[in-house]
Formats: C-alpha cells, structure tokens, sequence
C-alpha cells in the first residue's frame, strides 16, 4: 500500500516561504518520479514541479520558476517543495504524486496540503 502525507501547508503573507514536505512509503521511493501538483478552489489541478529518481533534472511549471525548489532525500523517503517569494495566486491545495518512471499518468497521489498566501 503506497501512502503519501504532506506536511508544511499554512498561512503566510505575501513575499514569504514555506516549505512542504511528502513522505512516502510502501515503495521502492528511490526509484520513481515525484511530483508537487496544486489546485485553487474552482480551478483544475496544475502541475507545479518534479523530480527524477535521482534527484537531478527537476523541472517546472513556468508560473513558479525561480521562486520554488522541488529536491529529494531518498534516504528519508521524502520529497521536498521550498517555495519562496510567495504569490496570493500561490494559494491552493498542494498534492505530491508519485509515478513510475516511464509511466505518463502519476498513479498515487497524497491527500493534499493547504497553503494560503494573503495579501
């Protein structure tokens, strides 16, 4: 059974960081790509970044470029999102995913984080 738990969602003022945390479990985490997705009230889910298995070649969404980090610690099982310099546009649920790597669709998924940007 693979279970993702974010963590690190909350309040913040605009300009500010939080940090969002995805622990996984129940599969080889080393070996799959990760990903943050989000989704604003009435909107669809977007993506937001991911990352390879190895921890390098992360890409991006362009509307947070520059201004997020996704990293990894396969030792720890656990994904990373820093977010910096942040936008009330920003303010969603943020999941994690997890996929193999060769797979187009992300199969897990976590039961998301709340993060809300005031102006």
């Amino acid at each position: 059974q693979v279970q993702l738990v974010e963590s690190g969602g909350g309040l913040v003022q605009a300009g500010g960081s939080l940090r969002l945390s995805c622990a996984a479990s129940g599969r080889t985490f080393s070996s799959f790509i990760m990903g943050w997705f989000r989704q604003a009230p009435g909107k669809e889910r977007d993506f937001v970044a991911a990352i390879n298995w190895r921890g390098t070649s992360p890409y991006y969404a362009d509307s947070v470029k520059g201004r997020f980090t996704i990293s990894r610690d396969n030792a720890k099982n656990t994904v990373y999102l820093q977010m910096n310099s942040l936008k009330p546009e920003d303010t969603a649920v943020y999941y994690c995913a997890t996929k193999p790597p060769l797979a187009t669709q992300y199969d897990y998924w976590g039961q998301g984080t709340q993060v809300t940007v005031s102006s």
